[in-house]
């Protein structure tokens, strides 16, 4: 697998060698309202589909060591921002984005794919502490966890 340093537009791994993690994913990557995430800036000058495809790998390489569900943690990752707006331009209805857009990810998320209930509470509970909604399950747990990973390494590099 080769690890990409120098380019932010793109992703940090190249999939082309990963056949378990494209399995998992293939399906969602494939939606074209999940292409449309490239259109997105989601930090620095990271698209969204690019910051939820690191997070995503991220997580199902930690998933797997740890005999966790590792497609649960490859889609949920995918799909926890699925919100298909420019958080910096439009501001949700509900509220604040940091605060709504794991409601809106879920909701996008569920109407166009099946998910189980992991893939679910990856989803909803990412954004935990702000949201104050507690991950249920350990695949939820390293989802959020390598999310901040990713999101300071992507504003800080």
């Amino acid at each position: 697998m080769k690890v990409l340093r120098n380019s932010r537009h793109k992703s940090l791994v190249d999939l082309g060698n990963v056949s378990e993690y494209k399995e998992c994913v293939s399906e969602i990557l494939k939606h074209p309202n999940v292409k449309l995430m490239e259109t997105f800036i989601q930090h620095s000058d990271v698209t969204t589909l690019n910051h939820c495809l690191n997070v995503s790998y991220k997580s199902f390489i930690i998933c797997k060591r740890l005999h966790l569900d590792c497609r649960a943690g490859a889609r949920g990752g995918l799909l926890h921002d699925f919100y298909l707006y420019d958080w910096h331009e439009t501001k949700p209805k509900e509220g604040k984005h940091g605060f709504v857009h794991p409601r809106i990810a879920l909701a996008n998320a569920n109407r166009h794919f099946k998910l189980n209930k992991r893939e679910q509470d990856i989803i909803a509970k990412h954004m935990f502490p702000l949201t104050l909604k507690l991950p249920r399950y350990a695949e939820s747990w390293v989802v959020t966890l390598v999310d901040k990973w990713i999101a300071i390494k992507e504003i800080i590099m």
